[in-house]
């Protein structure tokens, strides 16, 4: 039996009721959906918008989608529809009888069927050319026949034969369209020749063994791919695989001769299961239509019920509005209904939802210059909180925020799209500052704690000094300690004075003992009064300047003090009279100018290591 001539074959055995009926289906789903979703997505196109869009999709140089043309010409005619009806109910209201009524003309409905008359030539043109394609293709598989006929009446070495044979298969298959009325008519006659080639050419068995072989392989695996789409739960994506499978078939040669019929019959079989899963798929659509039919009538219901009176606040209206949106997602998940209904039931439903949204938008737009008012104040309040967020006049700000935020809670609502982000940024700005005011508040506490149990320890460090020491190394041991206690810094105000207080006694217990002379009390006391005046300084660095100038003004003004008193010196003889005590007394002056001198400069290198602290 030949299996590529049997009258049974998948695409070709259904009624052609059952064979249309599957694709207006598709079609109808289609439509339905993309209607929806187009009126969805695009519900305020103006008549303009509508035509240029048509306009974008009769230039372009590929043919729009059907759908995607007739959603644009729905969204006009309901446009045009509306005006139509607003122009009758002003005729009627002048006083006129309705029967008498004659719209006006509308100039922009020229221009649409302008472009929608340029894209249904298109489309026509294209599918001329498709036709003219068809024939072409045609008349190559009827020459490839004939080239096949040749070969099986020639005399030729059968490899070249072969060769040629394989070359004209590869041609066949890389042709697809061609008329569908020659389609059947075309592939029995290639069958044909192409069996004669294998079946009546004495060609090498060793070729036609391993050709068969292969052939049987490749059909073998198609008919397992298609045994499995039997059980495919999705009956449309499986019918549409067939297809394709049944392509591929056609593409591969024969298989040995005692093997054919029994490939054939379970290819055929597996695929008439496929069909009919396809076939009892939309018959069972059918049978729900009315139902979906009642659901969607009773979504309709729903909206026309709506109580507009009731809804006066955005609450309401937020909450009706995800109520509306529920029904829609609901309808999106119903199935077909009737064919002759679905316009009118979904039309209906459109409308309704149109004007819940208009009434929604109506309600929003009264209160929307208040709300822009209200952003424009909060907007104002958020620059002034960012503008104070890095301050470190820590009381002040923290005023002026919390002033700034009991003036927010008085405005009120602001535009939703905006209602998150301003609030963010203003929320984000007062809570950097009380947060970095707060770090301070524990950092500045935490060191001063420690700082003021490190100079603790130190005071006992000092009264703990080992008195039979030498008295240079004592006071070494002692000085080195009050340059640590000097290094150590703030301590909580309310115990400066007392810890200062105590500090100096234990050092000075040791200076009074071991008889310290007043140039090194009167630096150790210098460096505790620097530590204590910066922390009284609202800017350090400045201060230590300021007292580093006067030092060494001090200092330039003893050393020209010094300069003078020895070049006095000069002029003093020892054996002028009187001049043994003057001599005796300048000298002391200088002695006691190069002290305060040495002082200086310690005093000087004191601050130059606290500048140093500072600028770390």
């Amino acid at each position: 039996m030949n299996e590529n001539l049997n009258p049974e074959l998948p695409e070709n055995n259904l009624s052609e009721d059952i064979t249309n009926q599957p694709a207006e289906e598709v079609v109808k789903v289609q439509s339905e959906v993309t209607t929806e979703t187009s009126v969805a997505k695009s519900p305020s196109l103006t008549k303009d918008e509508i035509i240029e869009k048509l306009k974008n999709l009769a230039t372009q140089s590929e043919v729009p989608p059907r759908h995607e043309v007739e959603s644009l010409k729905q969204a006009f005619y309901k446009l045009r529809s509306a005006a139509i009806e607003a122009q009758r109910a002003e005729f009627v209201e002048q006083g006129n009888e309705a029967e008498a009524f004659t719209p006006a003309p509308d100039p922009s409905e020229d221009v649409l069927k302008t472009f929608l008359n340029d894209i249904k030539e298109k489309r026509a043109s294209q599918a001329a050319a498709e036709e003219n394609l068809k024939e072409e293709n045609y008349k190559k598989k009827l020459q490839i026949i004939d080239s096949i006929k040749n070969i099986t009446e020639s005399s030729d070495d059968f490899s070249k034969l072969y060769k040629e044979f394989k070359d004209l298969q590869q041609q066949w298959n890389e042709i697809t369209l061609i008329p569908q009325s020659k389609e059947k008519e075309l592939w029995k006659s290639y069958q044909i020749y192409t069996e004669k080639f294998y079946d009546l050419i004495k060609i090498n068995n060793e070729f036609r063994d391993y050709d068969f072989k292969k052939n049987l392989e490749l059909k073998t695996a198609i008919c397992e791919s298609v045994e499995k789409l039997v059980d495919d739960t999705d009956s449309v994506s499986a019918f549409h695989q067939l297809q394709n499978f049944h392509q591929q078939w056609r593409g591969i040669g024969p298989v040995a001769r005692e093997l054919r019929e029994e490939i054939w019959t379970r290819f055929k079989n597996a695929s008439t299961a496929i069909n009919k899963n396809y076939q009892t798929h939309f018959e069972s659509l059918k049978g729900r239509e009315e139902e979906n039919l009642a659901e969607k009538t009773a979504i309709c219901e729903i909206l026309k019920n709506i109580d507009y009176s009731l809804l006066t606040s955005f609450k309401e209206w937020d909450e009706k509005s995800k109520e509306v949106i529920e029904l829609q997602a609901k309808w999106k998940t119903i199935g077909f209904v009737p064919k002759k209904v679905n316009n009118q039931i979904f039309e209906e439903f459109r409308s309704l939802c149109d004007t819940f949204f208009e009434r929604k938008s109506e309600f929003f737009k009264g209160v929307r210059n208040e709300m822009d008012e209200n952003l424009e104040k909060k907007r104002a309040l958020t620059e002034q909180a960012v503008a104070l967020k890095d301050s470190t006049d820590w009381k002040s700000t923290a005023d002026k925020l919390i002033a700034i935020q009991k003036e927010w809670k008085t405005i009120g609502p602001v535009p939703r799209k905006f209602s998150d982000a301003i609030w963010k940024e203003f929320v984000t700005a007062c809570d950097y500052f009380f947060e970095q005011k707060k770090k301070n508040e524990y950092s500045q506490k935490g060191e001063e704690l420690e700082n003021l149990a490190a100079k603790k320890e130190i005071i006992e460090k000092i009264k703990n000094v080992d008195e039979s020491l030498d008295p240079s190394e004592l006071i070494a041991q002692v000085r080195a300690l009050a340059d640590e206690w000097h290094k150590i810094g703030f301590v909580p105000f309310k115990e400066k004075d007392k810890i200062y207080k105590e500090f100096h006694q234990a050092v000075d217990a040791h200076y009074d003992r071991l008889k310290v002379d007043k140039t090194e009390r009167r630096f150790e006391s210098f460096k505790s009064n620097v530590r204590d005046n910066l922390s009284r300084q609202d800017n350090p660095k400045r201060a230590l300047y300021k007292e580093r100038d006067h030092l060494m003004h001090q200092y330039n003004k003893v050393k020209s003090d010094l300069q003078t008193y020895e070049n006095n010196m000069n002029f003093l003889s020892i054996s002028s009279k009187g001049a043994s005590g003057l001599l005796k007394d300048v000298n002391n002056k200088i002695e006691n100018l190069k002290t305060e001198m040495d002082l200086l400069v310690k005093k000087i290198e004191a601050l130059d290591e606290n500048l140093n602290e500072l600028e770390k």
